[in-house]
């Protein structure tokens, strides 16, 4: 039987056909660069997703509110303001006497948005009462109007210039909120509780994108008045105003109604008047 031969401890095999083991390298400059590049990346690619966790939860939280508030953004959009004239008694500041504004008013080839500039030049009003429709967008994760006040501008006689009648009188919708500008202070109230602030009882919170429309009538019988809204707005812990002012950028106009009108008008349909009264803006000849 054949033994298997142990070499000595330490000898050398080359003498019996064996080949040398090779050395294990030594780990140089350039390997130990590697290792150290590997582990930073590692490292940096948890370090940014932590980062971007955190910095997801923040922005969702707060974060948004922060760059809007940084961009300037208003914690409220005014979408949309209207003012409801069609069914309702107008008076003109000033009777018409330019040409061309007596043909628009007479409504000869002019168009509505013609028409509607003409009134607004004329600072038309309605009669002891007005009913504005305003949409208000929210702007910030969650805010609060905590109050919203009329600011009137301008306090004069009421106006008498051109009276314009529509042609068959209408009734305005139930609004939700009302507002005497012959009483002081000037504050929203319901109709169910004429004497108390609606906004000392009740508040209305918005959150991003969620929108209210606010149906407010105005009512005033002893003057003309010019005036804005003027709405208070409570976003985290910082109050701000914002000013809503009518179509087209002009004050809100009401007025009170005149013992006499020096013109009169009544509707013949399609936002246009046929003279009811002698117009002192019209020539010798009659033609207006």
């Amino acid at each position: 039987m054949a033994k298997v031969r142990q070499g000595k401890k330490g000898g050398d095999s080359r003498g019996r056909g064996g080949d040398r083991p090779e050395p294990k390298p030594e780990p140089g400059p350039g390997g130990w660069t590697a290792a150290r590049t590997w582990v930073a990346g590692v490292a940096s690619a948890v370090l940014i997703a932590a980062v971007g966790v955190v910095f997801t939860t923040w922005y969702t939280a707060s974060g948004s509110d922060a760059v809007d508030e940084v961009a300037g953004k208003p914690p409220l959009t005014v979408g949309h303001v209207e003012v409801e004239l069609d069914e309702r008694p107008l008076v003109l500041r000033e009777p018409v006497t330019d040409a061309r504004d007596r043909a628009i008013l007479l409504g000869k080839a002019a168009s509505d948005a013609e028409v509607a500039a003409m009134l607004a030049r004329h600072h038309v009003a309605t009669i002891e009462k007005m009913t504005a429709t305003v949409v208000l967008t929210g702007n910030r994760s969650s805010l609060r109007i905590i109050d919203i006040e009329p600011r009137v501008l301008t306090r004069a006689a009421p106006s008498d210039g051109a009276l314009l009648l529509p042609g068959n009188a209408g009734e305005t919708g139930t609004v939700e909120l009302v507002a005497d500008l012959d009483r002081r202070p000037v504050r929203f109230v319901t109709k169910e509780d004429p004497r108390t602030a609606y906004f000392r009882k009740k508040q209305i919170d918005l959150k991003r994108d969620e929108a209210v429309t606010l149906s407010l009538s105005i009512v005033g019988v002893k003057a003309y008045y010019e005036f804005d809204l003027v709405v208070t707005v409570l976003a985290g812990e910082r109050s701000e105003e914002i000013v809503i002012n009518g179509p087209g950028g002009t004050p809100f106009r009401l007025t009170g109604s005149a013992d006499s009108y020096r013109t009169e008008y009544r509707s013949s349909g399609g936002g246009f008047w046929l003279r009811t009264s002698p117009d002192p803006g019209c020539t010798a000849s009659g033609k207006c």
